[in-house]
């Protein structure tokens, strides 16, 4: 039997939380060991509490529901082509961040169904502040007691169109792509996710990732942005999918909102799509 998503929303809302808590304790502490992974990715003890506290309580929440996490995501396809249904999660998106001190990181949990996000829950812990949505009953921005439906911006002809973009990132790939006769908005930040989910409530217009992310960095925020009315694609304007390749890196892609706006003018399409693999 499917459990339905929405029943399913609060209790992932507070496994996030209270994963976030743990990660905010060890932040403020600024106690924490830090190695570098096979891939020169980083990764804390902050990022290994979350996923062990994550993955246990998933596993009471939905005992028979596979996990995937970037920290034990070396499981081969020929396991994962049998899961019509896993948890994808990123215990702690924006590990630089957190080594920085930004405190611009997150905690992002995703069910997918059938190769597509249909939940997805993101936490910025520093700020406690959540987004939250689940396929068909739109996206939600939760602070404290206060909680919004949030949809991305309608853009006029003659807006200047914000981007976010990374802190850590070169700011001229990114303009590179963007067409010179606009006028261009650029608004820095750190997670991934939350740079999508800055064009879910409408902060900013697109967000354009260059270069190497994994699946479970877009997973949750891809359910959000496509609730709140916008869309992630590759750099040839095709949807990201989930657990179809043996490699689980998504190639660059684009988080765009207002879907009236000529895309394909503003950012022409890029060589950088999925591989033939």
């Amino acid at each position: 039997m499917v459990t339905p998503l929405h029943t399913l929303l609060e209790p992932v809302i507070t496994i996030a939380r209270d994963a976030g808590q743990q990660i905010r304790t060890i932040y403020e502490a600024g106690q924490y060991q830090s190695l570098t992974k096979s891939d020169n990715t980083p990764v804390t003890s902050a990022d290994l509490a979350a996923h062990e506290w994550i993955v246990t309580a998933l596993r009471t929440l939905t005992p028979d529901t596979p996990i995937l996490s970037e920290e034990d995501a070396d499981i081969p396809l020929s396991t994962r082509q049998n899961w019509n249904e896993y948890w994808l999660i990123d215990p702690l998106d924006g590990t630089q961040e957190f080594i920085a001190g930004s405190g611009e990181f997150a905690v992002n949990i995703a069910l997918v169904r059938d190769h597509q996000p249909v939940l997805g829950v993101i936490y910025a812990p520093m700020s406690e502040v959540w987004y939250y949505a689940c396929q068909g009953h739109g996206a939600y921005k939760r602070h404290g007691d206060q909680t919004e439906a949030i949809h991305s911006r309608d853009v006029g002809p003659g807006d200047a169109l914000k981007i976010a973009v990374s802190r850590r990132q070169r700011r001229e790939a990114v303009m590179s792509r963007l067409d010179e006769q606009r006028e261009y908005q650029l608004l820095p930040f750190g997670s991934a996710s939350l740079k999508s989910c800055m064009v879910a409530e409408g902060t900013a217009d697109c967000y354009l990732r260059l270069g190497p992310t994994g699946e479970w960095d877009t997973g949750a925020s891809q359910c959000i942005v496509e609730e709140a009315g916008g869309r992630i694609v590759d750099t040839c304007y095709q949807p990201l999918s989930y657990n179809e390749r043996e490699s689980l890196e998504n190639p660059n892609y684009m988080v765009l909102g207002c879907q009236s706006l000529p895309w394909q003018e503003i950012l022409p399409p890029g060589p950088e799509c999925y591989s033939a693999e």
